[in-house]
């Protein structure tokens, strides 16, 4: 477990250098160019080179590199180009809003997606099943933008059940807070629901036919213990890889869903940078995201071994 674990973390470094390295030569073969966000249309050509010097967009793009490149190795992510913010303190400030959204996300798609997964293995073949999986095909199909657009216009517009986020949620109590976060949580989770139905009735089906699921049954064991107990357990390991790294995702930015609800999250603050082409800003937050899969990535593969004692992690003689 330990060499394992020693091995993934000396992979990690390696890792954000080579998405750093895409991302940014991604930023350079993209069109677009922040000081003609910086100063607008009507600026003169000697205005436009002293910006493009201070900003050092005048220097060779492998210079630039290795300044980005120096700058985050010593933990330092840069100041936006477009707003002079601080980079990590616009990360950090929007993080959390990010990571609330995602929890809660996650959980909905939890305690929902099991449970209907449970349900229609236990009733496989019958009309229930069938319905189940229809709605579940239905959510992972659904585009994420529409299904927002129509929550928004069904239970904000039409029915006014939750408020529209117009105002600064960040100085809002826990109550309050939540009625803003709960839709588009619940819009986020949707596709989640459905993968984890999905995934929860396959693993549960394959698991029941097992020997030792046979030998409880024959055991006289309750049906109910020999589902929730013995073939659950073993069943969620693609459950818990799935949640895992979706969580991780999700805490990079629900970019479609903070979009359309206008949540101040990362997603949307990577989103803004990226329009402007700000790139400190959209460096920053790449790199953060994946930072945050990759770590997600490990601790998943760590929770295996605590849901199912079998697996063993590295090299076992």
């Amino acid at each position: 477990m330990f060499e394992y674990l020693i091995k993934r973390a000396l992979l990690i470094p390696l890792t954000l250098l080579g998405i750093f390295t895409i991302t940014f030569a991604l930023l350079y073969i993209v069109p677009g160019d922040p000081v003609a966000t910086i100063v607008g249309p009507k600026a003169d050509a000697k205005t436009i080179a002293a910006i493009r010097e201070q900003l050092n967009l005048d220097k060779p793009v492998i210079v630039q590199y290795f300044m980005y490149l120096g700058n985050v190795v010593r933990g330092n992510l840069g100041e936006s180009f477009i707003t002079k913010q601080n980079v990590l303190g616009a990360i950090l400030e929007a993080f959390p809003l990010t990571l609330n959204l995602a929890v809660l996300s996650v959980f909905i798609m939890t305690i929902l997606g099991i449970p209907i997964g449970i349900l229609s293995a236990i009733r496989q073949r019958s009309l229930l099943d069938r319905f189940l999986m229809v709605a579940a095909i239905g959510g992972v199909s659904a585009p994420g933008f529409w299904v927002g657009l129509i929550a928004l216009l069904v239970f904000v517009h039409a029915l006014g059940w939750f408020p529209l986020n117009t105002i600064e949620v960040t100085s809002l109590g826990w109550p309050a807070y939540l009625s803003y976060l709960i839709l588009p949580a619940s819009v986020l989770g949707i596709r989640g629901i459905a993968i984890v139905a999905r995934l929860t009735r396959s693993t549960l089906l394959e698991v029941v036919r097992q020997d030792y699921i046979r030998m409880a049954r024959a055991k006289g064991v309750a049906e109910r213990v020999v589902i929730l107990k013995h073939a659950l357990r073993n069943a969620l390991i693609p459950v818990i890889t799935y949640v895992g790294m979706d969580l991780a995702f999700l805490m990079g930015g629900a970019v479609v869903t903070e979009t359309v609800f206008a949540w101040p999250g990362l997603g949307r603050l990577a989103v803004t940078a990226l329009r402007a082409k700000d790139i400190p800003m959209v460096l920053g937050t790449v790199l953060f995201t994946s930072a945050l899969i990759v770590i997600a990535n490990l601790l998943t593969d760590l929770s295996y071994a605590a849901v199912d004692p079998r697996v063993k992690l590295g090299n076992n003689k």
